[in-house]
């Protein structure tokens, strides 16, 4: 996905990156942030204060919130199920993301 993002984003673009989902390899070359000015940003979310995080979770809540959520998420189910669906997960037998509801 992080390459994919490379040779896609646009002129003077920044790509913000978090987590490992995808692995931790990166293949691409230098090209896109040479000749484009393409930036690639770390983020270090356990190295957050709290009191930040929680003001940032807050705003992904509601000004932040991604328009078109419902549309990419195959579904959404409890915490306490989640469970439940890591052997379809890991069968490839599941398709899309999935929303976890906390409280």
């Amino acid at each position: 996905m992080l390459a994919w993002l490379t040779r896609t984003t646009g002129w003077w673009g920044s790509i913000a990156s978090i987590g490992l989902t995808g692995g931790h390899e990166l293949h691409t070359t230098v090209m896109p942030f040479i000749l484009r000015g393409i930036n690639l940003l770390g983020i270090n979310s356990v190295a957050t204060p709290r009191t930040l995080r929680l003001r940032l979770w807050q705003r992904l809540a509601t000004d932040l919130k991604p328009p078109k959520l419902k549309l990419i998420a195959a579904s959404v189910i409890p915490f306490d199920d989640l469970p439940m669906a890591f052997p379809k997960i890991m069968e490839s037998h599941h398709r899309g993301r999935i929303v976890v509801k906390i409280a």
